[in-house]
């Protein structure tokens, strides 16, 4: 394996969002320059989910999306790999605001098209057999999914070299998968879904915005490219809304 790549071992358990429920992967989203991404994740997210939706969070632990989509009025359940993973959502968990259910994320415990809109954020760059989950995410959704992933129409096209830079600045950073718009366009396509939304969100690295530290400046920069097309064409991550056909 690649120390930037990652490839599916068959037979072994998917848990790559128990490292993302942790409070040191949250401290990646620690301070205002945390915030402006959450920010703009949020933001781009809540527009793509229809209004008052029942909403499955696949691996969303993190707990970066919980919150926003509570307060909009969705009925929020999040599905992790491990009972661990329930500690970051505590606080909507325990006051009922949102449920915790514990899992496989290649075999997802629900009924089929159980959720109007299922989301899966900080997971499939992470995940090997990552078909295999897209197929699963697409099964539950009764209407459309939403993914983030790092795309090849960027920067991270050149994630290897970039790699021991982006440890360097988030000193714990996973090997990672990135993908061409084609396969996941692909993967989507198999399990009955049409990819009609793609929102990329930054055009320079979120490492290069964590080692400068300056919202501020991350905002003013990103609000330019974004006025300019270049983020549309170039920018990473990528958040892909999916709609079921028929």
């Amino acid at each position: 394996m690649r120390e930037h790549t990652l490839e599916p071992v068959e037979g072994t358990r998917e848990d790559a969002d128990v490292e993302s429920s942790t409070d040191t992967y949250a401290r990646r989203f620690a301070g205002p320059v945390g915030a402006y991404f959450l920010e703009v994740q949020a933001r781009t997210t809540l527009a793509l989910v229809p209004k008052g939706a029942s909403v499955l969070d696949v691996g969303g632990g993190h707990g970066q999306l919980t919150g926003p989509l509570v307060d909009a009025g969705h009925e929020v359940t999040i599905l992790g790999s491990d009972p661990s993973c329930a500690r970051r959502v505590e606080a909507w968990v325990n006051t009922g605001r949102a449920r915790f259910r514990s899992g496989d994320l290649l075999r997802l415990p629900f009924e089929d098209r159980s959720f109007d809109a299922v989301l899966a954020f900080r997971l499939l760059p992470h995940v090997g057999r990552w078909q295999g989950l897209v197929g699963e995410l697409c099964r539950v959704a009764r209407h459309v999914v939403v993914v983030d992933y790092p795309t090849t129409r960027s920067v991270n096209a050149a994630s290897g070299a970039l790699f021991g830079m982006k440890k360097g600045v988030e000193g714990d950073t996973r090997p990672f998968r990135v993908f061409s718009d084609a396969e996941v366009r692909d993967a989507f396509r198999a399990a009955g879904f049409v990819a009609d939304v793609r929102r990329p969100q930054f055009l320079f690295p979120m490492a290069l915005h964590r080692a400068l530290g300056i919202a501020p400046l991350s905002h003013g920069a990103e609000t330019v490219a974004a006025v300019s097309g270049l983020t549309s064409l170039l920018g990473s991550p990528v958040i892909l809304r999916a709609e079921r056909r028929g």
